[in-house]
């Protein structure tokens, strides 16, 4: 469904339930508009089942031609889909519980779980990564398992450091630079999500599935050192 925002944005809802399926279309169309290289597009916003489009009104064509053309892309990309749902699945290793993840029994308790009973259920599941937002490399994922779903705590932390991983309702996430934060830390990665430094400095991007894999400490500290070096790649596949 197109729908005006104004006269410099339109949104295409592809859904009126969230849907990986949905999702993909929405990636997709963004990727195929960008390839397009439409001269009158200033910006785009893809969201769980949306993309807002912004526009220089004074360059685009009529709104009718303008929706006439999306919506060709549009039918293209949906049949393409269809053809080829491959993504990138990208594995984090994981620290739980201890300092790097102070909630883990909290969460635990909660739940009516063993420590050990969470972290296999967090970490046995594929998680795909809807949009970005919140942060710079702050990926929304769906998936959890909500046998593990736990409130936000009611104070939030004044500081959580970048790479830790938590908790929020029936919501997993990855925080991607360090920030005040009310998730439930179970655990934390030494793999940065963001790096400004890097030519690439996002790691995730939205249509990608994830995993998530217990570490030892050893093991940790091993891959921290690498990735604080630039020499550590996580694993990266397409399925």
């Amino acid at each position: 469904m197109f729908s005006p925002l104004g006269d410099r944005a339109i949104r295409i809802t592809f859904s009126d339930r969230l849907s990986e399926e949905a999702n993909a279309v929405v990636g997709r169309m963004y990727n195929q508009i960008k390839q397009a290289t439409l001269s009158y597009m200033t910006e785009m916003v893809p969201g769980y089942v949306t993309l807002t489009m912004y526009y220089a009104p004074e360059k685009a064509p009529a709104y009718k031609t303008l929706i006439h053309e999306l919506r060709r892309i549009v039918d293209m990309t949906s049949s393409e889909i269809k053809q080829d749902r491959k993504a990138r699945h990208i594995t984090l290793p994981i620290l739980y519980g201890g300092e790097k993840g102070v909630d883990l029994e909290e969460v635990a308790q909660y739940n009516q779980l063993t420590p050990e009973e969470v972290i296999k259920r967090h970490s046995t599941t594929i998680y795909h990564v809807y949009m970005m937002g919140f942060a710079p490399g702050f990926p929304y994922l769906g998936g959890m398992d909500e046998t593990i779903a736990t409130p936000r705590r009611q104070t939030p932390r004044g500081h959580v450091k970048a790479g830790s991983v938590g908790i929020a309702g029936a919501q997993t996430g990855v925080y991607s630079i360090d920030s005040p934060g009310g998730w439930q830390i179970i655990g934390h990665t030494p793999v940065k999500l963001f790096d400004k430094e890097s030519s690439q400095p996002i790691l995730l991007q939205a249509g990608d599935r994830l995993s998530f894999k217990p570490v030892t400490v050893t093991e940790y500290d091993d891959i921290f050192e690498a990735s604080e070096k630039g020499i550590y790649q996580p694993e990266i596949e397409l399925r």
